[in-house]
Parts: structure tokens; C-alpha cells; sequence
């Protein structure tokens, strides 16, 4: 080996040496940076936490309720107060005077938890496929046409609606209004009746009403209420549908609420319901004028439902008030009465239908060729109505057979039947009233 090549190894073995000199350098150097760049958030982080234990010092939460002495006791120490209590000096839980609790329900508090189950209302028998904002226009709309919304806006506030099992909740802003809703059990939507009730979690509130005070016009409610008021409607034939029992009811008055009891598993008639008068001064006459009416096989059992009630009252008087085409003393004289030879159809025609001449005729013909299927008829009277003349006996048609025999016939399967979609209502009428048109 030569100069040269001792050299140029001294000199590659100097440059290695450099080499892991400066890497090793490097590496202590990175390990410094390290530790300090730890302490350095280590110095941040107990830093920070001091402040936040300062702050938190500064900003404490002041209580309420918390460690907030009873009235009287201010300047006494809770160790003290509870020395006192042990000792029997005061009483176990001192309670403050509580003030009465008032609800100005005439302004809405939506959002009251202590209300809500009072604002809320079900909903049964919803049509199909009803949503949620249909439900809320068409009550919201019928709370304002009827009087029923006491200020502005909408009353309800919130709808859920459950169309698998037929059912809604409405909730509304208040409870006066909600109370008032309840006047709408029965009401017709998209051709069915809705059935309203309160929820089962319903809690009535201290002051305030449950039912409403005003009937809305033109709504049945299907909820009828146990007053000496009520009436019970049996032997119903099964066959007969709500409408049809609701049109022979209402020849004497509008109804404010009916019932016909079904069966839950058929749907089914059960040949009986309930109903009562939205005038109660009707309620006697209408139970003399109907009960024992012949209904095809069945004689209609039509009282009151409350126990040891006179069906004529104290006096056996009836209230005095007027329905087109039918006298309420005839009605009781004559169902009371024995058969005649005359015949009274009530709750077939209206005025109106008696104006036109041609119309007339039709009624005419077709009431006598019905009657003759039934025996001989001698003669037939229809009192039509003139313009500015009281007229007797108008909505009535007389009809005159041969015989008694005859005329019960015709009563006994005329009974009940419908004409013009109308339920007939019959009675029997004395002859010599009749001949001389004391109708």
C-alpha cells in the first residue's frame, strides 16, 4: 500500500466520523426541542387551568332557591334553623300561604305544561288518508266560523294523527277554547261523523268548566248526557240506519244529541239508542207522539231513560209549540184512542213540495194507489199551503177508508216505511173532526 491510498482512507474514515458526529448531534438537539416544547404546554396547560379556577371563582352560579333562608329567619345560620327545628320549636315543613290559582283562559298560554292535557282533544272516526294540516284548517275554520276563537290566530296549535287506528289529538292554545271544541262532537267531515271526546290523561283544571256553553247549529253530538232530559228509543228495527232514526226523531225538533247503540264487533244495530232534544220543552211531547209507533214488526218504545220519570210530566200537559203539519194533541188523542176510519201520514211532504200543481198531482196519485192496496178508499185530503194564510193541517195527508179493518191494515204496514226518503209517521184521526176539516 502506498502514500496514497493511506491517505485516502485516513480521509474517508474522517468523513464518517463527521458524519455520525453531526447525527448525533442532531438527535440530542431534536430531544431538547422535544422536552421543552412538553414543558412549554405543560406550563400552558396548569396556566389555563389556573385561569378557569379563577374565572370559575368569579363567575359563580348564584342560586335562586338554594341556601336561601325562610322568611323571618334570615339572620339565623342553617345550624341553628335545624337545632330549632329538632327541638320541636318550629314546625317540620313550614309552608308559606299559597295564592289561588287563577287562569285568565280568554288569553292563550300555549306551551303550559300544567294545561296541555285540559287543551287537548281525541279525535275518533277520521276519514282515510287525513293528514295532519287538514285536520288543523278544518277545525280552525270551523272555531272561527262559529264564534268559538277568542282572539287572534288559529286556536289549534299542534295535530297527530294516527291512520291506522282511525284517530287524532288536537291540541289547543286554550283551554276555554278546547272546552268549546267539545260542542263539535258529531260534526260531519269529508262524510263522517267525529267522534270527540277528552283524552283518558285528561285532568280538569279547578274553576273551569268541562262541557261547553253554547250548541253549535246543525251538530248531533254522539255523546249524550245523563239529564232528566234523556231519552231512550228501544225496539228499533235493525235495519234502520243512524240517519234514518235521527229523521224520525227530528220530525219533532232538532236534536242536540243521539246515540244508536251498536254492536263493536258487527257494527251492527243493537235495536236501541239514545237522544235528547236541543229543547227540552220537546222532550214530553215527542215521547207521546212516537212511543208505541208500529215500526214493520216492532212497536217503537220511546221514554225517558231516567228511573221514575212521568213520560208526560207532573201534569200530563204537553209544552205548546208549533211543528210544521202536525198538531201534538191530535198525535196523543189519537195514539192514545182506538182505531177510526181515518188515517194521518205525518212526515211525508213538506209546504213546499204542495206549491207546484204538477207535484200535487204525483203525491196524490201515489199516496191512493198505495192506500187502496189496503182497502177502500172513500176520500183523501192533502192541506196545501197559501201565501198569507194560515192553513191547518199543512204536512199532513188524511186518508178515509171504508172500514176500520181497513184503515188498520194500511196503518200497520204504512208505519215506518219511507216516502221521498222520509220515515212515515202515522195516527189515527176522529171522523167527525176530520169531515169537518179541523185538521
Amino acid at each position: 500500500m502506498n502514500g496514497d491510498e493511506l491517505n485516502e482512507g485516513r480521509s474517508r474514515d474522517d468523513r464518517r466520523e463527521r458524519r455520525r458526529s453531526r447525527s448525533h448531534e442532531r438527535h440530542r438537539s431534536r430531544s431538547r426541542d422535544r422536552k421543552r416544547r412538553s414543558r412549554s404546554r405543560e406550563r400552558r396547560g396548569s396556566s389555563r387551568g389556573r385561569e378557569s379556577k379563577g374565572s370559575g371563582r368569579r363567575q359563580r352560579k348564584q342560586y335562586k332557591y338554594w341556601d336561601i333562608p325562610a322568611a323571618g329567619f334570615e339572620s339565623m345560620s342553617p345550624l341553628q334553623y335545624k337545632a330549632m327545628q329538632a327541638a320541636g320549636q318550629l314546625e317540620p315543613n313550614p309552608t308559606a300561604p299559597m295564592a289561588p290559582l287563577t287562569l285568565t283562559t280568554n288569553i292563550p298560554f300555549a306551551g303550559s305544561a300544567i294545561s296541555r292535557q285540559a287543551r287537548r282533544l281525541y279525535i275518533g272516526n277520521i276519514p282515510f288518508g287525513v293528514t295532519e294540516e287538514m285536520m288543523m284548517n278544518h277545525f280552525n275554520q270551523q272555531m272561527k266560523m262559529a264564534g268559538l276563537a277568542q282572539s287572534e290566530g288559529d286556536p289549534i296549535i299542534a295535530c297527530q294523527v294516527n291512520l291506522d287506528k282511525n284517530f287524532a289529538f288536537l291540541e289547543f292554545r286554550s283551554v276555554d277554547e278546547c272546552t268549546q271544541a267539545m260542542a263539535f262532537d258529531g260534526i260531519i267531515f269529508q262524510g263522517q261523523s267525529l267522534k270527540i271526546r277528552r283524552p283518558r290523561d285528561y285532568q280538569p283544571l279547578p274553576g273551569l268548566s268541562e262541557n261547553p256553553s253554547m250548541a253549535v247549529t246543525g251538530v248531533v253530538s254522539t255523546m249524550v248526557a245523563d239529564t232528566p232530559h234523556k231519552i231512550f228509543v228501544g225496539c228499533l228495527p235493525n235495519y234502520l240506519n243512524e240517519d234514518e232514526v235521527k229523521e224520525l226523531l227530528s220530525s219533532f225538533g232538532p236534536l242536540r244529541s243521539f246515540n244508536l247503540v251498536k254492536d263493536t264487533a258487527t257494527g251492527l244495530s243493537k235495536g236501541y239508542a239514545f237522544c235528547e232534544y236541543l229543547d227540552s220543552n220537546i222532550t214530553d211531547a215527542a215521547c207521546a207522539g212516537l212511543n208505541g209507533m208500529q215500526l214493520g214488526d216492532k212497536k217503537l218504545v220511546m221514554q225517558r231513560a231516567s228511573v221514575g220519570k212521568n213520560p208526560l210530566g207532573s201534569g200530563g200537559m204537553l209544552a205548546n209549540f208549533q211543528i210544521p203539519g202536525l198538531n201534538l194533541n191530535q198525535v196523543t188523542s189519537a195514539t192514545a184512542g182506538p182505531a177510526t176510519e181515518v188515517l194521518c201520514l205525518m212526515n211525508m211532504v213538506q209546504p213546499e213540495e204542495l206549491e207546484d200543481e204538477e207535484e200535487y198531482d204525483e203525491i196524490l196519485d201515489d199516496v191512493k194507489e198505495e192506500c187502496g192496496k189496503y182497502g177502500v178508499v172513500k176520500s183523501m185530503e192533502i192541506p196545501r199551503p197559501i201565501k198569507g194564510v194560515e192553513i191547518p193541517g199543512v204536512g199532513k195527508i188524511f186518508v178515509e177508508f171504508a172500514s176500520i179493518a181497513d184503515c188498520q191494515r194500511a196503518q200497520q204496514s204504512l208505519a215506518g216505511r219511507k216516502f221521498a226518503n222520509r220515515v212515515v209517521v202515522t195516527s189515527y184521526v176522529d171522523p167527525d173532526k176530520y169531515h169537518h176539516r179541523e185538521f
